[in-house]
């Protein structure tokens, strides 16, 4: 879901390229219906995607991480210590519910709701996210 909207969102930034990858990520998984049907409702394609554990050639080739949880930012500064100068939390670029830098939820599980309030927490993220990615010489967004 974040890599499409961040996709969607970021489309007129011409120097952007935006993708995904996950800590414990199945290769080769397909996007889950209700994230799917949100997308689409929303006009954002996603339906070829296939998510993909995170490596050493993501990290390297990224400028900019945007981890969706606190663990993973840990877990990502332990795997790949050189590269903590570009790891960032989803969130830390917008207060969201009165919080800024909070975890996105993860929906799994938690029926069409929960993936409509990860969609709305990750709408202000990336809002955020793009305030700071254009004030900043902008990159590749992992």
């Amino acid at each position: 879901m974040a890599e499409g909207l961040f996709r969607f969102a970021a489309a007129d930034l011409d120097d952007v390229e935006v993708s995904s990858a996950g800590i414990a990520a199945y290769g080769g998984d397909r996007v889950s219906p209700e994230t799917l049907q949100i997308l689409n409702e929303r006009g954002v394609g996603l339906e070829g995607f296939r998510s993909r554990m995170v490596d050493e050639g993501i990290i390297q080739q990224a400028t900019h991480i945007f981890c969706m949880t606190r663990s993973h930012l840990e877990t990502l500064e332990a795997l790949y210590p050189q590269a903590c100068e570009k790891l960032y939390l989803v969130c830390e670029f917008a207060e969201i519910d009165g919080e800024v830098g909070r975890d996105v939820p993860d929906p799994i599980g938690g029926g069409r709701g929960a993936y409509e309030q990860v969609a709305a927490c990750l709408d202000q993220a990336i809002a955020g996210i793009i305030g700071f990615l254009r004030g900043t010489g902008k990159g590749q967004a992992g």
